[in-house]
């Protein structure tokens, strides 16, 4: 079956997250987006994973589904796949290695409870894992994925956002400059990477040594209805087992990626947030990476880095890339249609009525014929359409700042 699935999100657990990050509001936004597969996130926090113990139950291989109980009225009166859970968390590793002190994230899934249980124990031992739903320990992020092959369980490491720059294996600030740098002997266990917000598949493409790596892409959502900004599509059976199978060998049903705009990401390029400096690579070239606001560095962004790294151009790209799907959610687009916030309540309204009369989210923004969504709104249709293909302008993120992507230039764009 071909399925949606985010595999990367956090719990209300995590810091500066929302209060509705639970399982009822999850498996409601599930089915609202149309993913069928959404990862718990933070299963290493002791407290979200007794309160997942509670509210899920077994539905497959190594996937569980809401127990009935736990499901808001509007989720089970939607029609749609039941939505899965997968378990995973994130976890950050600030230690010091070849003389820099280095940040990196990764992202840990495993088919059952008991991993996680065994996995609390370990690294309980080795600081507060109770403080924040994604733990920041003084732990070799090569240690963290020892201990998770340890549990023997298909338990598996996926390092996360790579290119972001404070926290990531590759990140300008304190990562690495390949896999190999980070993770030594261990490289070989290593089987995908999720790219982040800010980059997308033609843009890793150029760092020929990422091309042994399956691309994810997750949403790190920190709030239900950010859920899908990113995903992966599967075309397999939906059990544990059979998506990291996929992930493993692509062949086998990974069938590519739901993405952002890159420009839309918060470090896209290169810039200072309190000095509104946003800089392109060959600016910040141009100005030896010094802002020339306040004098100081600038904050090197992912498309700096990548072609920092790169070895190749966009016209060398592998022939055998995974289709993608460049988006910017439907709210988005509802809110530039109207003219006003996507917080507003004429968003909200004219959001549920378009799913209501046209099924989900990610249903409105690929699947549903043209002719279809022009007779449900003409210039929200010509909106769908253009996004589908590419015809947006992109305002690029930076320094923490998200970016804009514009479906109708002849507006007047709101900002977020």
């Amino acid at each position: 079956m071909k399925f949606f699935a985010d595999l990367h999100i956090h719990s209300r657990y995590s810091l500066a997250t929302s209060s509705q990050l639970t399982v009822p509001y999850l498996d409601l936004w599930g089915k609202k987006k149309g993913i069928t597969v959404v990862g718990t996130g933070d299963a290493v926090h002791p407290g979200w994973l007794s309160e997942l113990k509670t509210s899920l139950e077994p539905y497959g291989d190594g996937l569980y589904t809401a127990r009935k109980e736990f499901r808001l009225p509007e989720a089970s009166r939607m029609s749609g796949e039941q939505v899965r859970f997968i378990l995973t968390a994130e976890v950050s590793c600030i230690y010091k290695k070849d003389k820099r002190v280095r940040k990196v994230h990764a992202v840990v899934m495993a088919p059952d409870f008991a991993s996680f249980e065994q996995l609390q124990k370990l690294l309980g031992a080795l600081g507060n894992i109770r403080s924040d739903g994604r733990p920041i320990l003084g732990l070799d992020v090569k240690d963290l994925l020892e201990m998770v092959l340890s549990l023997k369980t298909g338990a598996c490491l996926i390092p996360a956002h790579i290119w972001t720059p404070w926290f990531s294996i590759l990140g300008s600030k304190s990562g690495f400059d390949s896999i190999e740098e980070c993770f030594e002997d261990l490289s070989g266990e290593i089987f995908a990477l999720e790219t982040g917000l800010s980059s997308d598949p033609p843009m890793n493409r150029i760092c020929s040594f990422l091309d042994r790596y399956t691309l994810m892409s997750n949403s790190d959502a920190h709030s239900p209805e950010k859920l899908g900004r990113e995903a992966n599509i599967f075309m397999t059976e939906c059990s544990y087992p059979a998506m990291i199978r996929a992930l493993r060998t692509p062949s086998e049903g990974f069938a590519g990626t739901v993405e952002f705009f890159p420009e839309e990401g918060k470090y896209h390029c290169d810039g200072h947030r309190s000095c509104n400096i946003c800089w392109e690579p060959q600016q910040t070239q141009a100005h030896n990476g010094i802002c020339t606001i306040c004098g100081k560095p600038v904050t090197v962004g992912v498309l700096s880095r990548v072609y920092e790294l790169a070895d190749r151009g966009m016209e060398s790209l592998p022939s055998a890339m995974l289709p993608f799907y460049s988006q910017t959610g439907l709210k988005n687009i509802i809110a530039q249609r109207l003219g006003v916030r996507e917080q507003s309540k004429k968003v909200i309204n004219a959001y549920a009525e378009c799913l209501n009369r046209l099924g989900s989210e990610f249903s409105v923004l690929f699947d549903i014929p043209e002719e279809e969504l022009r007779r449900h709104d003409p210039l929200l249709g010509e909106g769908i359409i253009r996004m589908r293909n590419g015809m947006v302008t992109r305002e690029g993120g930076y320094d923490g700042v998200f970016g804009t992507i514009s479906v109708y230039p002849e507006k007047s764009a709101v900002k977020k």
